[in-house]
């Protein structure tokens, strides 16, 4: 979930790949690894994440932890996670629409 939530943050910032990696000092294909979930982003680069996006690194983390096995609390905060995410996602689109005219 962190790799869509870190997608989605540098797409609210209307932010390519390529700028992101700038700013922040690493490879634009590191940037589409992790955004596609094929690797996981270090406690370092999300900490760089925050101080660019003025994001407390809590609220990243927030998106983190996996949790299939979860008590009920957590799967409720899991849910929240999900539902945060997909509400940027809407944002994400209505912006893409909102483009597109």
């Amino acid at each position: 979930m962190i790799h869509e939530a870190l997608r989605l943050i540098r797409v609210f910032h209307d932010l390519k790949q390529v700028e992101l990696a700038e700013k922040l000092g690493i490879s634009k294909s590191h940037i589409s690894e992790i955004e596609k979930g094929n690797k996981s982003p270090s406690l370092d680069l999300i900490q760089r994440y925050a101080t660019e996006f003025k994001i407390p690194v809590s609220s990243i983390m927030f998106f983190a932890e996996e949790l299939p096995n979860a008590k009920s609390g957590d799967k409720i905060r899991s849910k929240i996670a999900g539902k945060v995410i997909d509400i940027l996602r809407f944002v994400e689109r209505k912006a893409d629409a909102e483009d597109a005219t």
